[in-house]
């Protein structure tokens, strides 16, 4: 079984603080690091989003202006360190050029991509590559600035929620009066994180970093696998069709398997699920990861969670995590409509309803592998 440091991917609003603050639970053996990228995406010298572009204020006083991918890459190896396993817990979009924009290497992290000898290895070329990032090579196919090697590194999990209930959810951070809270003054569309999930998801795939096989829960002490198809012909919510071959770097998966957990499912059956999560990346499962009540886990979660306040509040005001009193019914596109016509406004729910649109394709894709509750 892989012991490599765990590394959730989701998007904004999936109810993944929850879930981390399982995994917070069991700081005897796991150390867990709350969303680092998001410090070089929107503050640092190699930041891909423009949220920040024109407010150098606003940067310097996030405390990570001087983040770059390799920073927190060094932050992991030391925490690493200390004998317990890493457990990430990230939005998987910090690491994608935004809008669809072609990727290439982090500078901080083009030594990855180079031979240790040889031509375009000197100090002097690589100082010019850090300065200018346009200039730095892009591996084929893979959407992220992090090179491959480094994200062999990492057991891989996911974690989707319906955008009908993220997308509101994050476009609420980004009104009043959360707003003034978040940071957070304008809700972009491409912040959505969908589509950046899925297309990690299939280059994860397609180099062998997770599947074949997908993970499962088990009943009546029976292991039941699933395992993809060799070949998955994919479709992106823009049209683009690929084939996706599972498993192309041979065994390097073996210990890796795809595992795709739905909010709606967790929320409705946590023990399940998390018993399903952690005997897919090999954690011992223990009933006390699912209740947290003591003035030092309320302290050690608010100190982790300090850096995106307005996002995390229930997170940090929650005591443990058991099934809804009620499963949600299912509305219809009319009744989502007219709520959140009701909540934001005619502008906000045309707003939220495009963003919708536009993310189901990607979601349901995901959602095909999802844990079978």
């Amino acid at each position: 079984m892989s012991q490599k440091p765990i590394f959730v991917a989701t998007h904004p609003r999936a109810c993944s603080t929850a879930f981390e603050r399982v995994f917070m639970a069991r700081r005897n053996t796991l150390q867990c690091i709350h969303e680092p990228f998001g410090d070089a995406f929107y503050f640092g010298p190699e930041r891909l989003s423009v949220r920040y572009e024109h407010d150098e204020k606003a940067r310097r006083e996030s405390g990570f202006s001087e983040s770059t991918y390799r920073t927190i890459f060094d932050r992991i190896e030391r925490e690493s360190a200390e004998g317990k396993r890493i457990f990430i817990k990230d939005i998987i979009h910090y690491l994608v050029p935004p809008d669809g924009a072609p990727a290439s290497i982090a500078p901080s992290l083009i030594q990855h991509t180079l031979p240790k000898r040889g031509i375009g290895t000197n100090g002097e070329e690589l100082a010019q590559q850090k300065k200018t990032p346009c200039n730095t090579p892009a591996e084929p196919g893979n959407p992220t600035v992090v090179p491959t090697s480094l994200l062999a590194g990492f057991h891989f999990t996911f974690l989707i929620r319906d955008p009908h209930y993220s997308i509101p959810s994050y476009y609420r951070c980004t009104i009043p009066p959360l707003d003034a809270m978040t940071g957070f003054y304008e809700f972009y569309p491409s912040e959505a994180g969908y589509d950046e999930l899925r297309r990690v998801f299939d280059y994860l795939r397609q180099v062998g970093l997770v599947g074949p096989k997908t993970a499962s829960v088990v009943e009546n002490g029976d292991h039941h696998d699933g395992t993809a198809a060799a070949t998955t012909t994919t479709t992106t919510s823009n049209g683009t069709t690929t084939n996706i071959a599972n498993g192309t770097n041979g065994d390097q998966s073996e210990d890796v398997e795809i595992c795709v957990i739905d909010a709606d499912n967790l929320l409705d059956h946590p023990e399940t699920v998390i018993k399903a999560f952690c005997r897919s990346v090999g954690i011992e499962y223990d009933p006390a990861m699912l209740k947290w009540d003591t003035e030092e886990d309320h302290e050690i979660a608010k100190a982790a969670f300090e850096k995106w306040k307005g996002f995390h509040e229930d997170a940090i005001q929650s005591t443990g995590l058991k099934p809804r009193c009620e499963r949600k019914s299912r509305k219809s596109e009319e009744e989502f409509d007219a709520e959140w016509k009701q909540r934001f406004g005619e502008q906000g729910a045309r707003i939220i309803r495009e963003t919708v649109n536009r993310n189901m394709a990607d979601y349901l894709y995901l959602k095909q592998f999802a844990l079978k509750v």
